[in-house]
């Protein structure tokens, strides 16, 4: 009997559904995170050691290209925290439902925007 399911999947036609692509930002965006880390690190290390450091630590945070990675990171730790609080609920069987759970996605990815955006602007 001859199979009518394709041999080859082509992975740029799936279309996922929110839920899944706010899982795989999450997932990704604390690998991100984790592999900033020592960046991170080295400029908080560099802000506190001296007055001198200081000045070059604010120089080359003044950079635009320097501002617009911060700022990704940002979004990265504020969606990674919207989308844990979402995976926490969930691991307690709250919004499970389909519906629910589309919404909850909805929320986490507005919610993460607006306070990157918020933030941002704060901190520009």
């Amino acid at each position: 009997m001859p199979s009518s399911r394709p041999k080859h999947l082509n992975l740029m036609e799936i279309r996922l559904p929110l839920p899944a692509f706010v899982s795989i930002l999450h997932r990704v965006s604390g690998a991100v995170l984790f592999l900033m880390l020592p960046l991170l690190l080295c400029l908080l290390g560099s802000s506190l050691e001296s007055m001198q450091s200081f000045s070059k630590f604010k120089t080359w945070v003044g950079n635009p290209l320097v501002k617009i990675v911060l700022l990704g990171l940002l979004w990265a730790y504020l969606h990674h925290f919207c989308a844990g609080i979402r995976h926490l609920a969930l691991d307690m069987h709250k919004g499970l439902e389909l519906e629910t759970a589309r919404t909850t996605s909805y929320v986490v990815l507005i919610v993460s925007i607006v306070l990157t955006v918020a933030i941002g602007v704060k901190l520009w």
